[in-house]
């Protein structure tokens, strides 16, 4: 005989505002995968034009809103890119953008755009999804590598307090 438990759970319905939340986030982390894969792209040929950006999303089917979210962040890194650049290699102790793998250099770009020029997506958010999709597409390494380096970024840009008292 099964345990009636006394505590109240409310039916699945009721949970209508968790499946719009986690269906934004599935958008948003498809968004940010599309714009890693079309940066990295124009990392490697040398082509940062709208049209290499729209030819590239022409050969995704999905949801259209993955591909504006995907959009919005590639145009934000290529426009803000030498602010975005300088801030990573300041935050980066000891790294050369050169030297960084570039998969984790495109991710911490995508990031850093986030938090200095979205303010509509929280801080946390930024920071979890970059790390994330560093575990997902970078090396071993990634996650820790664009953690603190984001981190510092946070800091460097007052979005974020410093642990040390």
């Amino acid at each position: 005989m099964r345990h009636k438990s006394s505590a109240y759970c409310p039916p699945p319905s009721a949970y209508w505002w968790l499946k719009a939340l986690f269906s934004i986030m599935g958008i948003r982390r498809k968004g940010r995968e599309l714009a890693l894969q079309a940066l990295y792209q124009m990392e490697m040929t040398g082509d940062a034009s709208p049209a290499s950006l729209e030819l590239f999303l022409g050969h995704f089917e999905g949801n259209p809103k993955a591909r504006d979210f995907a959009r919005r962040l590639v145009q934000g890194v290529v426009n803000q890119r030498q602010e975005i650049d300088r801030i990573i290699e300041q935050c980066a102790e000891h790294w050369r953008l050169k030297r960084m793998a570039k998969v984790d250099l495109t991710i911490l770009r995508m990031a850093t755009y986030e938090l200095l020029f979205c303010p509509d997506i929280p801080l946390n958010v930024s920071l979890d999804e970059a790390i994330e999709i560093g575990k997902r597409y970078g090396s071993g390494d990634s996650a820790t590598f664009i953690n603190g380096v984001l981190d510092q970024v946070a800091q460097a840009s007052g979005m974020k307090q410093s642990s040390g008292g």
